[in-house]
């Protein structure tokens, strides 16, 4: 059965659909002798070019693995840079048939959890606006912002792109002029953290991810380092993003539905918890 160029492509490793869909807008991508379009679809028989060089992998792809990683202050997240600026794949673990695909991003000064994973699909459902993941933030700002404020953050605010908001922001205390929040919203714009407080007049001093869906940035995995994630973490993933762990496997509607339960049950512990605790940057758990 015919499939979309960019679905066969991710599910195989090589990127993210979004990453592949401007490789077909640049050129690079050719099936059999003609430069692919968007829409094309390519079967069993078909033979894919990348900058002239054979793709061989689109049936099996490579072993499915997530990985969470600690990124320092100072990487930027792009797989080369023509700066020279280290970059996050700099230090991630060697892929067999395939490589590391990054679920989002973070800028060059924000440090935290990122993650990544050899399943382009995996990784265009989670990245997607409409899947409407939960990023979770703890914000150094300066200064200290009052109710008012705090009040509009949540109700939105009107930046560059559109308008932005964030789904909830607890107080995280703090001393001197730096005051902690928690913060989380549920898209992945550019620099949107960072641009919600500079609308309110207040300066970002510090931001750190500490929590994307369902995976949190453990207080044992130092900056620069990574880590497997767990199988209960990594279904929790595939579940979030309506996929299948492996494929020939399904988790069964019931099974996925308990899944989703169980995340919307611990989500909503955490953010009681959260209200009623403080210590900056104070980094939740699944």
């Amino acid at each position: 059965m015919a499939e979309r160029i960019q679905k066969v492509l991710a599910n195989a490793g090589y990127g993210s659909r979004r990453e592949i869909e401007h490789w077909i807008e640049q050129g690079r991508i050719r099936v059999n002798q003609r430069i692919a379009a968007p829409g094309d679809r390519i079967g069993p028989g078909d033979r894919v070019f990348l900058d002239g060089k054979p793709l061989t992998r689109l049936r099996t792809g490579p072993k499915r693995r997530v990985i969470a990683y600690h990124k320092p202050v100072g990487e930027i997240c792009s797989r080369k840079d023509p700066r020279g600026r280290p970059t996050i794949f700099d230090r991630l673990p060697p892929v067999v048939n395939g490589r590391w695909i990054g679920v989002g991003r973070l800028d060059i000064n924000t440090v935290g959890l990122m993650l990544l994973t050899t399943d382009g699909e995996l990784a265009n459902r989670l990245m997607h606006p409409s899947a409407r993941v939960e990023r979770e933030y703890a914000v150094r700002v300066l200064g200290e912002a009052g109710p008012e404020i705090l009040r509009r953050l949540q109700r939105g605010v009107e930046l560059d792109d559109g308008m932005a908001r964030f789904d909830h922001v607890v107080d995280a205390g703090g001393s001197g002029r730096n005051h902690w929040y928690h913060v989380i919203l549920r898209e992945g714009r550019k620099r949107e953290v960072r641009r919600l407080w500079e609308a309110v007049g207040l300066t970002v001093s510090r931001l750190i991810r500490v929590r994307y869906g369902p995976v949190s940035l453990e207080r044992s995995l130092r900056p620069g380092k990574w880590r497997e994630l767990t199988p209960d973490q990594t279904e929790a993933l595939y579940a979030l993003a309506g996929l299948q762990r492996e494929p020939g496997t399904s988790a069964g509607p019931g099974r996925r539905q308990g899944r989703r339960k169980q995340v919307a049950r611990k989500t909503s512990a955490r953010r009681k918890a959260a209200r009623s605790g403080a210590g900056p940057p104070r980094r939740t758990r699944r």
